[in-house]
């Protein structure tokens, strides 16, 4: 049963040293192959998608560590969390980053802390949001 007829008219003495048989047994490992490969990357983003992260949780350590995601992900999230808390719908970028500073540096000093916390320390009554 043949699926795929490969056949080549630019390089004749390429394909022509060939049987058929080889030539249809090559196309269908590299059919499964990339089928391999291509199941992998979507199986891979699918687990992803299904990772939850409750962010009232992550601890300076692990925030300062990298160990949850990029701080600057965590930090974007908080910024828009206390902007929405606050009906506030506009962001400074500049004290986003000036922020998102001052709690790192918090949180080196304060590895057992709650990000959420520091941020609420940082921020006081409203600052910087």
């Amino acid at each position: 049963m043949t699926f795929f007829r490969w056949e080549t008219k630019l390089a004749p003495t390429v394909s022509s040293g060939i049987s058929d048989r080889r030539k249809d047994s090559l196309v269908k490992k590299t059919l499964l192959v990339l089928s391999a490969i291509s199941f992998l990357l979507t199986a891979n983003s699918i687990a992803q998608a299904q990772v939850t992260i409750d962010v009232s949780k992550i601890t300076c350590d692990e925030f300062v560590k990298y160990e949850i995601a990029d701080p600057k992900q965590i930090a974007a999230w908080i910024s828009g969390y206390n902007h929405g808390i606050h009906n506030n719908p506009i962001i400074d970028q500049q004290k986003v980053l000036q922020t998102t500073n001052k709690v790192e540096q918090y949180c080196f000093e304060h590895p057992d802390a709650l990000v959420m916390k520091a941020v609420d320390e940082l921020l006081g009554g409203g600052e910087g949001r």
